[in-house]
């Protein structure tokens, strides 16, 4: 692998021309209480992460900009949202479910139309691999659509009779639902909140991430023309500016957020209801995994490589610490090694890209410090080209022996360095999860039947999920996606989503005949 190859900064007229984008992607207009108004105010200026030559010079290049709203605009918006909430008496909660679901899904069909156009903005706004937005994008599509069958299975309501006592269990709405996604899926994991949100009734203020934003503004005219005005809110601009008015209203119902523990902490302590809000938080991890002494060294290197390099490991389910058996360490090593030299490192558009630019320019000097940090304290870089970087892109880093006296023991990297621990006991990475902060998944690899459940056994009470033989992901959808500790509050799942966004509402009455002729105005039947 070369540094500073020809590949990693092109001019543009070199890109395939079905990548290429153009012309900036510049927003002047904005959303509010259901009407499309131009923007006259201050924008942000978006380049992407993507360098590019210019007459032989490298430069960064403008790919869009968006509005910079201020606290007026952001509580115009929470005044929209509250105003179509109506105490549940507005238009949209007061919809049945299955019209949600029929503006949801028309919603969702125009959304569909716009699918190549996106995935390119995100692509040279994230540089996350184009096949990778392919997949999140229709697994965005496919999440909704469970979520929505789930929840109308749910919806019909529970009729019990007993002690002469019937009663009605329905699902209905919080409030005012602010919801806030990550910018290394920032088209999944916004949307993943923000449509169970709407399905079970609740108004929505979404605040997309610093990072992947630029499609939003194809979606404004699509929420104006599928939900009531103010049932949808689009805020562009600072969180710092814009979060706290929303918090310290005390009108945020629920507060749906991906990101770091520290900023859902210092947000959630600026409302003055905190009894009142109901949160849904998917927070940091140092997923771990643990490689036994019979694990099959290729098999477990190939799949450790898969967990911790995805979108160059900016993901929480990455694996960002592992653990080795002293017995086969050197033979994992040496495989590693072998595997990380033939990963594809280049721009997103290329078949077969696992490395890609980073889109937040800060994770760079991040990223050296802790490889320095760790070998001031005893580690080496394993492969070539490690701890190095290329304007925007950081190579992958093995790096090896790491111990507790290391940052990256103890910091989740959110990039390629992949942490490497010899053990001799399976205490050590026991009491590693057992002492970690955080809980949400670990990985096992090995043969051993019964040393497997034993370990299953020893940290099921540590994290939420034990994967065996297989890297720690989110994925598949049906299965519950959650954490322990400070990695998360809510399950994701889309089976269990929607309940996030909803309170079971009971309606008793003694059984008699005037309850029976209310039975059907209860159950929104008239005859």
């Amino acid at each position: 692998m070369k540094l500073e190859n020809e590949e990693f900064c092109l001019e543009e007229s070199t890109i395939p021309p079905g990548f290429r984008l153009d012309t900036p992607q510049d927003q002047n207009f904005y959303l509010v209480e259901g009407r499309i108004l131009p923007w006259k105010g201050r924008v942000i200026d978006v380049y992407s992460p993507i360098h590019i030559k210019k007459s032989g010079k490298i430069t960064e290049k403008k790919i869009g900009s968006y509005p910079s709203f201020t606290r007026a605009q952001v509580l115009s918006a929470l005044k929209a949202a509250l105003s179509a909430y109506d105490n549940g008496q507005g238009r949209w909660p007061a919809e049945p479910l299955t019209s949600r679901a029929k503006a949801i899904n028309k919603f969702l069909d125009q959304l569909a139309g716009k699918k190549k156009k996106i995935i390119k903005k995100l692509m040279w706004e994230i540089a996350k691999p184009y096949v990778e937005l392919e997949n999140e994008f229709e697994r965005t599509m496919e999440f909704a659509q469970t979520v929505i069958e789930t929840a109308k299975k749910n919806d019909v309501e529970v009729r019990k009779r007993e002690k002469g006592i019937i009663g009605f269990v329905r699902h209905e709405a919080f409030g005012v639902a602010l919801c806030m996604g990550p910018y290394n899926y920032p088209f999944f994991e916004t949307l993943s909140l923000v449509i169970p949100a709407l399905l079970m009734g609740n108004t929505v203020i979404v605040k997309p991430p610093k990072f992947g934003l630029l499609f939003f503004q194809d979606l404004l005219k699509d929420f104006r023309d599928c939900f009531p005005p103010g049932t949808v809110n689009v805020i562009f601009g600072d969180s710092e500016v814009l979060i706290p008015p929303l918090m310290e209203s005390g009108d945020i119902n629920i507060f749906a957020f991906i990101g770091t523990s520290q900023t859902a902490n210092e947000l959630i302590s600026l409302h003055p209801k905190k009894n009142r809000l109901q949160t849904l938080l998917g927070l940091e991890a140092k997923n771990a995994a643990v490689v036994m002494a019979d694990a099959d060294c290729k098999a477990s290197v190939k799949e450790v490589l898969l967990g911790a390099l995805a979108f160059n490991g900016q993901r929480c389910a990455a694996l960002k610490i592992v653990f080795v058996n002293k017995e086969i360490v050197e033979c994992f090593l040496k495989i590693m090694k072998t595997e990380i030299a033939g990963i594809k490192v280049g721009m997103p558009w290329l078949k077969g890209v696992r490395i890609t630019p980073l889109v937040d320019a800060q994770r760079i000097p991040y990223l050296k410090d802790l490889v320095d940090d760790a070998r001031s304290h005893g580690a080496e870089i394993l492969n070539p080209n490690g701890g190095r970087s290329f304007l925007s892109l950081f190579y992958p880093t093995i790096i090896f022996p790491v111990d507790s006296k290391m940052r990256i023991y103890h910091e989740e990297q959110f990039g390629p360095i992949i942490p490497i621990i010899p053990f001799a006991s399976i205490e050590t990475p026991v009491k590693y999860l057992a002492n970690s902060s955080f809980g949400q998944q670990v990985s096992v690899f090995g043969q051993d039947i019964p040393a497997l459940a034993d370990f299953r056994d020893r940290v099921k009470c540590q994290v939420a999920r034990v994967n065996i033989n297989i890297k720690c992901q989110r994925g598949p959808d049906s299965l519950p996606f959650t954490g322990r500790k400070d990695s998360a509050r809510g399950d994701f799942s889309p089976d269990q989503i929607w309940k996030s966004f909803s309170v079971r509402t009971t309606v008793a009455l003694r059984e008699g005949e005037l309850a029976e002729k209310l039975i059907p105005r209860l159950s929104g039947k008239t005859g």
